[in-house]
């Protein structure tokens, strides 16, 4: 059973893409669709962590609205990262799944127990996955892996009804 599921940011979390305008201040778009994977995941008793390669205030005010409290920022060695986290929380490698896009997600995506990767990441990063969502990064591919999680381990209505208050819902 899945108990943390980490994820890579730029490209997984978003398109890929970042805008910086005049003033240095740069903005990344989140998919609404992949927030609210975000808090069924939590719901079902995922801890759920960003690990990203560069510091971005749009990614601590996106895991602020997600309820994220576990961002790692600057994360250039993802490997020592992705260690520390484990030690942290008491997981063993078998119980996180990860999502990424990019060659620097490799060496993570090898440790896990469940790799995943977007559909639009890089063919190394697809040999080594376990599961290839159909959406694209930033398009609801987190959302996508996530259902996928939580509907095979049998979480997903429990974690619908958690969010919604335990209203009867038939999924």
């Amino acid at each position: 059973m899945i108990k943390m599921i980490l994820m890579d940011v730029d490209g997984v979390l978003t398109d890929g893409s970042i805008t910086i305008g005049d003033s240095t201040e740069e903005s990344k778009t989140f998919n609404i669709k992949d927030g609210m994977g975000i808090v069924l995941a939590q719901k079902a008793g995922i801890k759920i962590a960003f690990l990203s390669g560069r510091y971005s205030k749009a990614l601590a005010q996106r895991a602020k609205e997600v309820g994220v409290t576990e961002v790692h920022h600057n994360a250039v060695d993802k490997l020592t990262a992705f260690t520390g986290i484990l030690k942290e929380f008491g997981f063993k490698k078998e119980d996180v799944a990860y999502i990424g896009d990019d060659i620097n997600d490799i060496p993570v995506l090898k440790q896990v127990g469940f790799p995943c990767a977007v559909n639009d990441a890089v063919d190394d990063v697809k040999a080594v996955a376990k599961f290839i969502s159909k959406s694209v990064g930033g398009k609801g591919a987190v959302r996508e892996i996530i259902e996928k999680i939580l509907r095979s381990e049998g979480r997903y209505e429990k974690a619908v009804k958690a969010f919604l208050g335990d209203k009867d819902v038939k999924s």
